[in-house]
């Protein structure tokens, strides 16, 4: 992805790259973004990165489902 070329080569020398600035890159990046902006990136994406990129989300989304549904059966066990 264009963009992610972009913002590595912008930003390489100016944070460290473990996960918090990596973490406050996306979010800050993503912050100035509207709508019709991700949209426009998500159309200039070819095959391979679309899936990646639906695959990444699916992959955190059923994380983050199944650590709540466990934490909440967690909770009612006791």
């Amino acid at each position: 992805m264009k963009i992610i070329d972009e913002l590595y080569d912008y930003y390489r020398d100016k944070l460290t790259g473990d996960e918090e600035d990596i973490d406050m890159l996306a979010f800050a990046f993503l912050e100035e973004m509207s709508r019709e902006d991700l949209l426009e990136l998500i159309n200039e994406l070819d095959n391979q990165e679309l899936y990646n990129l639906m695959g990444i989300y699916l992959i955190e989304s059923l994380k983050g489902k199944f650590a709540s549904a466990d934490f909440t059966q967690t909770q009612n066990y006791h």
